[in-house]
C-alpha cells in the first residue's frame, strides 16, 4: 500500500502530553496542584528573587570580596611592544610624543612602558617611563639606547582621599577638649 501523510507518527514516548495542573483530581495533581502544603511558593504570584534568602544579609553582600573590585588609582600604563617600534620608520629618538601622534599610544598623559613583544633589527633610541629587562636588553643588543624619562602624570601621587582636613588631624594631635590638650580651635594658632 502507498504511505500517506497521515501515517507518520512519532516514536513511542517521544511526544509527551503536558501536566494540566490546577484541573481537579482526575488529573493526578489534584487539591494542591502539585505546590505542597502551605507557605510562599505554593500561592500566586509566590516565590523569590534568585538570590534571595528570606531577608538575611545575602552572601554576594556578605562576602563582596568574591565579586572582586576595581582599583581606581591604578595607574593605566601604555604599552608598547618592540613589534610596533620596528614598524616605525623614523631617524631620531622614539618619544611619547611621537609615539601619541603614530597612534600607538592613547596621549602623553599615560606613562609609557616597552615590552618585549617581537624582535627588533635596527638601532633605535627610546625614550619611556618603564622597560621590561627583555625589552631593555633587546635594544641595547641592537646597538640603540633604552632611556628612562621620570613619571609626571597624576598616578604617581594618587593615593585615596581622605574625608578629614589636614586641621583636624592638628587639632587631635593637639589633644582637642581632652585632659592636658588645647581649650579651643583658636589655641592652635592655624587660623
Amino acid at each position: 500500500m502507498p504511505m500517506n501523510l497521515t501515517d507518520l507518527k512519532p516514536n513511542e514516548g517521544a511526544n509527551r502530553d503536558r501536566t494540566r495542573v490546577g484541573r481537579g483530581h482526575g488529573s493526578g495533581k489534584g487539591k494542591t496542584a502539585g505546590r505542597g502544603t502551605k507557605g510562599q511558593n505554593s500561592r500566586t504570584g509566590g516565590g523569590v528573587r534568585i538570590g534571595f534568602e528570606g531577608g538575611q544579609l545575602p552572601i554576594q553582600r556578605r562576602m563582596p570580596y568574591k565579586r572582586g573590585f576595581t582599583n581606581i588609582y591604578k595607574a593605566p600604563w601604555e604599552v608598547v611592544n618592540l613589534a610596533s617600534l620596528e614598524k616605525v620608520e623614523l631617524d631620531g629618538p622614539v618619544t611619547p610624543q611621537l609615539l601619541e601622534d603614530l597612534g600607538l599610544i592613547r596621549g602623553t598623559e599615560f606613562p609609557v612602558k616597552v615590552l618585549a613583544t617581537g624582535e627588533l633589527s635596527k638601532k633605535i633610541e627610546v625614550h619611556a617611563h618603564a622597560f621590561s629587562a627583555a625589552a631593555k636588553s633587546s635594544i641595547e643588543a641592537q646597538g640603540g639606547t633604552a632611556v628612562v624619562i621620570e613619571r609626571s602624570d597624576r598616578w604617581v601621587t594618587a593615593r585615596p582621599r581622605t574625608r578629614k582636613m589636614p586641621i583636624d588631624r592638628d587639632l587631635k594631635a593637639a589633644r582637642l577638649g581632652k585632659v592636658g590638650g588645647i581649650e579651643r580651635r583658636s589655641d592652635l594658632g592655624t587660623t
